[in-house]
């Protein structure tokens, strides 16, 4: 689709802030639970029903926005879902009660699941196939940036504001995206006299990904307060999803009309590229959740502070995006850029690993910078890789898949970084407790000391040391167990991607060839 330059800038303004907007929503509430737990006056963990509701309803729309767009039409459904995510948000912030919160979370995330794979076809397609890299470099700076910015401006509004601006500030966004994407964004050729009624709705399909796919992100996001297979409701949710996800595969590929063609999986390079791309959202969102956990529990940052810290790593991608999307236009190997990701990625769980509780903010500064240019090797390549091979009328479910292993590799990331770091403080803690000896003198020392600090601040001398001198101790062990928890959660990301590197040798690198760039640019998604 050829564009004069000021529609595809405004192309790229819609696009990329549309998927920025879908993105920050998955991870801005995780900030403010607390403040909505209190305003609304249920229980934290009813609370994360929030979180969860948004995260099922996303990962199940997402792998079929493919079809949804064939279906509805792009435009339609594009226009339709930011919409619905616009309204949605309206509603979340006007909420009065918990379970209504929920509902329109959920709401919002079916909106938002069009947010992402069809924001990226569009933004392809205004630009030459000459300039695909370029496309992926913009589009992958939004893929970074949302869930980086979440937590800063979630950060930001809980300390000045109140909990509903993290949903209203949406409104102003989508009104103005639905504005230029009915003023700027055409319809594709085949869209303006669809059939409906010949395109034939797979049910069955539908049916079995949503139980398997929700089953599976419940289980995610509520296996570690739930106490996993402890819990019969889990049992439950493991059960639907191996049975939905079983038999939405069988189905898919016994189907001619398939919602999601799983038959596109059989190009290697597509599979490479879902591998790594999972690698990368586990990554990025484990990474993601644990920085604002550790030093907002162990090292008394505030949530704007722990947000702030996290800049680095965010203006370094926005600067190092659009030179790896240039390089890969002018043939410089994405291979090379999917090496620089992994060791990079290796080498920020490593330093990360390393912190003390002592550390300042500019010893952080370096881990998220090496985070940052690590995701932004990975996305860039892995982006425009995915769909290298795919005729063009399997593009769509190509990069709709490649954006749900990105959902689910974030959220395994995040449900294995919550278990690990909770198993492993528990030890820590058992550990240093077990250190504890009554005839050792450093400690007798160390507690005398701090009951006697505490007299000379006025404690009674009793209550200084039957409780207070003891008190402190504990809560000393707990910073310290709490600490030693994050950082083996820093090093299991190291781990994580160096057990994963033979998954780069499915990453069969090819270009395409000029005739089917050309296709791509004018019919791709």
């Amino acid at each position: 689709m050829a564009v004069n330059k000021f529609t595809r800038v405004i192309i790229v303004i819609t696009t990329i802030s549309a998927a920025i907007m879908e993105l920050i929503d998955t991870s801005i509430v995780n900030v403010a639970l607390n403040n909505i737990s209190g305003n609304l006056g249920a229980t934290l963990e009813d609370t994360s029903w929030v979180v969860t509701a948004y995260a099922i309803a996303n990962v199940i729309v997402i792998p079929m926005t493919g079809f949804l767009s064939r279906y509805f039409g792009r435009k339609n459904y594009y226009l339709t879902s930011i919409i619905i995510f616009t309204l949605a948000s309206y509603m979340c912030g006007s909420s009065s009660s918990l379970w209504m919160l929920v509902f329109w979370r959920f709401i919002q995330g079916v909106g938002g699941g069009a947010l992402l794979s069809v924001s990226q076809g569009i933004l392809f397609d205004a630009f030459d196939p000459s300039e695909k890299g370029k496309a992926s470099g913009m589009f992958g700076m939004g893929i970074v940036i949302g869930p980086t910015i979440g937590p800063i401006l979630g950060g930001y509004i809980v300390d000045n504001y109140a909990w509903p601006l993290i949903f209203d500030i949406n409104i102003p966004f989508g009104i103005v995206a639905c504005l230029l994407t009915w003023k700027f964004i055409d319809k594709k050729e085949n869209e303006y006299n669809i059939d409906r009624k010949s395109i034939p709705i797979d049910y069955i399909g539908v049916l079995s990904l949503s139980a398997g796919i929700g089953a599976l992100q419940y289980i995610l996001e509520k296996g570690q307060s739930d106490d996993w297979f402890e819990d019969s409701t889990i049992r439950i949710m493991t059960a639907i999803a191996v049975a939905g996800l079983a038999a939405f595969i069988w189905w898919e590929l016994k189907t001619k009309t398939p919602i999601i063609n799983l038959r596109v999986l059989k190009s290697r390079n597509l599979i490479g590229s879902n591998v790594l791309t999972f690698v990368c959202g586990f990554g990025l969102f484990g990474s993601v959740y644990l920085f604002p956990l550790m030093v907002q529990r162990v090292m008394g940052y505030t949530p704007t502070e722990s947000g702030l810290s996290m800049i680095p790593g965010a203006l370094v991608t926005i600067m190092v995006m659009p030179f790896i999307g240039a390089s890969l236009g002018k043939g410089v190997s994405p291979m090379f850029f999917v090496v620089t990701g992994f060791g990079l990625f290796i080498l920020h769980g490593y330093t990360s690993a390393q912190a003390t509780p002592d550390a300042d903010k500019w010893w952080f500064m370096y881990t998220q910078i090496f985070r940052g240019v690590g995701t932004a090797c990975l996305t860039v390549p892995l982006l425009s890789q995915a769909v290298v091979g795919l005729k063009p009328q399997d593009m769509p479910y190509g990069i709709s898949l490649n954006n749900m292993f990105r959902q689910i590799g974030g959220a395994f990331g995040i449900a294995i970084m919550n278990t690990y770091s909770t198993q492993r403080f528990a030890v820590h803690r058992s550990d240093l407790v077990s250190n504890l000896q009554g005839n050792n003198p450093l400690m007798n020392e160390r507690v005398a000391g701090v009951a006697q600090g505490l007299i000379s601040k006025g404690v009674n001398p009793i209550a200084a040391n039957a409780h207070g001198a003891w008190s402190n101790l504990d809560y000393a062990i707990t910073r310290q167990a709490q600490m030693l928890a994050y950082l083996d959660g820093f090093l299991l990301v190291s781990v994580f991607f160096v057990c994963t590197i033979p998954f780069m040798l499915l990453l069969k690198i090819e270009k395409m060839d000029a005739e089917t760039r050309a296709r791509v640019a004018a019919e791709a998604h």
